[in-house]
């Protein structure tokens, strides 16, 4: 059987069993959710950044399906395609996932209807250096044991709209399950560091890339215009995943849902001075959104 091993535990998250576990409490206790959720959540979108930075964020999102729904079968993880230059979406559609946590096994069933839907592929190789995906594999065990993965990571090209429209339509046809899309992104990237300054280096410059061209990706996720939030990515690069994005909101559509709910929003300079009490010329922006 195939297992992927963590790489990013340790690093992006704590790599230890009950260190993982104290780090997620802690992260469930740095948010505080919405007082109106909707009656059913499909779909969310979530940052993947180091827990440090972003996984009060995530657990928002993990925190009010669970609310809503204290069993889910399986969710399908839409991962970023930071080091996967494929043409299509890949799916690991096999095996299992380890983490300090423990396994997670793959639902190979919603797997196989998925890639005999299209237009995904079976990778198993791309996964292996992708951490978009991983980072929100602790949260699901934590939160939901005995819950299946369906990783598949997704390029910012038209087929995200077809395969989360594909996805959302394996989905609505499996009465049995309750399935959950995630998609996982980060938002703009700003500052030397990422070579993206167009509004030049400055504290102006950071709250326009939060307030502005963040507001710009979030706006559109929330509206469901999966086509037109990949273009403005494309054309405002306000997003590191914009094709797992698009997929969320296709599927999210497809399943019924008419507008998402922004949980927080945030970005790593807002974070590094509120716990570190420092700054800097850089900054990324993560959102929590439901659907």
């Amino acid at each position: 059987m195939q297992t992927r091993k963590p790489i990013v535990a340790g690093q992006f998250y704590p790599g230890q069993h009950d260190s993982c576990i104290d780090e997620i409490n802690n992260c469930r206790d740095a948010g505080t959710l919405a007082e109106s959720l909707p009656e059913t959540i499909v779909a969310g979108i979530v940052p993947h950044a180091g827990w440090t930075f972003s996984g009060n964020l995530a657990v928002l999102v993990f925190s009010a399906i669970k609310q809503q729904h204290e069993k889910v079968h399986t969710f399908v993880i839409f991962g970023a395609a930071h080091g996967y230059f494929g043409q299509a979406p890949a799916v690991y559609n096999r095996g299992s996932w380890i983490t300090p946590l423990g396994e997670v096994f793959i639902d190979d069933e919603l797997a196989d209807n998925v890639l005999s839907a299209g237009p995904a592929v079976s990778d198993l190789n791309a996964h292996r250096a992708e951490h978009s995906i991983e980072v929100q594999i602790p949260f699901i065990q934590y939160l939901f044991p005995g819950s299946k993965i369906l990783p598949i990571i997704v390029p910012p090209r038209e087929q995200a709209v077809t395969l989360g429209t594909s996805v959302g339509n394996v989905i609505s046809k499996d009465e049995r399950k309750k399935i959950v899309c995630i998609g996982s992104t980060d938002l703009t990237h700003y500052g030397p560091r990422y070579g993206f300054t167009p509004m030049g280096v400055s504290e102006d410059a950071l709250k326009w890339a939060d307030s502005v061209n963040d507001r710009k990706f979030i706006d559109l996720a929330l509206k469901l215009e999966p086509e037109r939030l990949l273009a403005d990515s494309a054309e405002n690069c306000n997003a590191c995943g914009p094709g797992a994005a698009a997929a969320t909101i296709a599927a999210a559509k497809k399943l019924g849902s008419e507008r998402g709910l922004l949980l927080a929003h945030t970005n790593s300079n807002e974070v590094m001075l509120r716990n570190m009490n420092t700054t800097s010329a850089d900054s990324v922006g993560y959102a929590a959104m439901v659907f």
